[in-house]
């Protein structure tokens, strides 16, 4: 008792210090840019948006902390928290320290609803883009979850049907960009399926941090249960874990919360890949203290590398996966060297 109880406080220190930096951190970022803002410049606004002072700036620059960049950081943040926080349940879930929220293929799906609305004006105007990768993320998860089941529903058969759900939809969407769009429509396009904030409003803030609190409390009272899988389907029925339905549970909800990410931001490939293992090395891999770890973990790197993209090539910007791409595939390497030498 004693031992788990300084553990838990181990991870207590942990998740309030990391709420700490990214506390700090979206207060910083707030004010990088072309448009000169300081750190307390950009606290007034806020505080005078929910009325409790009076803000010192012109118009302008207080609607470009208030309307621009701080629901910009902010879905940075909720973004980075639940695709590691995806990555980490389902690294447990398929035993596959290599896998990631992407692996069922509902990128790819949200990718070529995007497409058919943007391209193919599917919808006849009433969808947004937005709304057109999650219909597309939910097929494709939808697909992937018939297929694995119709084939037996073990671990390597939702992997297997991963993949092959993400070629097709992967090729649906190269055929009409190629077929039906023009340059500027195709550029727009790829600057959206490589991952980007630059859209980044109020209601999908809301909407996104709506769904990765519910996720991320489903994982969390799951947390015992995907410490049993750790050891295999068949160890963990033995401990009376009901395995069938808690795949079919927790794929849902990673797959959701993934469509609602992807959605609103495209796709930001290797956070869910490399953070989980980062929050590993910190707390060990306890899904109880690993996921709110793992979450904050995700939340402070996105909102900096989000940064990084808007600000490097200034004044113009780089997708946000292009970067977490760049700084990925070298994590990627240490995970499969570690990988390799553990087995």
């Amino acid at each position: 008792m004693g031992q788990r109880s300084e553990s838990g406080r181990a991870v207590g220190t942990y998740c309030l210090a990391g709420v700490g930096i990214l506390a700090v951190s979206i207060s910083v970022v707030v004010a990088i840019g072309p448009a000169r803002v300081g750190v307390t410049d950009a606290w007034s606004v806020v505080l005078s948006r929910l009325g409790l002072a009076e803000v010192e700036l012109s118009p302008l620059r207080a609607g470009i902390v208030w309307d621009l960049r701080l629901p910009r950081a902010l879905l940075a943040a909720i973004c980075g928290a639940g695709l590691a926080v995806c990555g980490a349940v389902m690294q447990a879930l398929l035993r596959n320290p290599l896998a990631d929220p992407f692996v069922l293929g509902v990128s790819s799906g949200a990718s070529t609803g995007a497409v058919a609305v943007v391209v193919l004006g599917v919808g006849g105007g009433a969808l947004s883009i937005s709304s057109g990768a999650f219909v597309g993320a939910v097929v494709s998860f939808a697909l992937v979850l018939l297929l694995s089941q119709t084939l037996g529903g073990t671990t390597e058969r939702v992997v297997l049907s991963g993949v092959a759900a993400m070629q097709l939809f992967s090729s649906l969407t190269s055929f009409i960009v190629l077929t039906s769009g023009d340059a500027e429509t195709t550029r727009g396009v790829l600057f959206w399926l490589l991952g980007s904030l630059s859209s980044a409003a109020w209601s999908e803030v809301a909407l996104c941090a709506l769904v990765l609190a519910g996720v991320l409390a489903v994982c969390l009272g799951y947390a015992r249960t995907l410490d049993a899988f750790a050891f295999g389907a068949e160890a963990a029925a033995t401990l009376g874990v009901a395995v069938a339905r808690t795949r079919v549970v927790l794929l849902c909800a990673t797959a959701l919360l993934t469509a609602a990410l992807v959605s609103a931001a495209g796709a930001i490939g290797f956070v869910g890949l490399v953070l989980p293992h980062a929050a590993r090395a910190l707390v060990g891999a306890n899904h109880g203290r690993l996921l709110p770890v793992t979450a904050v973990v995700g939340a402070v790197f996105l909102v900096w590398i989000d940064t990084l993209a808007r600000t490097v090539l200034e004044p113009q910007e780089v997708p946000v996966g292009v970067v977490t791409s760049l700084i990925g595939v070298p994590a990627f390497v240490v995970v499969l060297y570690r990988t390799r030498r553990a087995t």
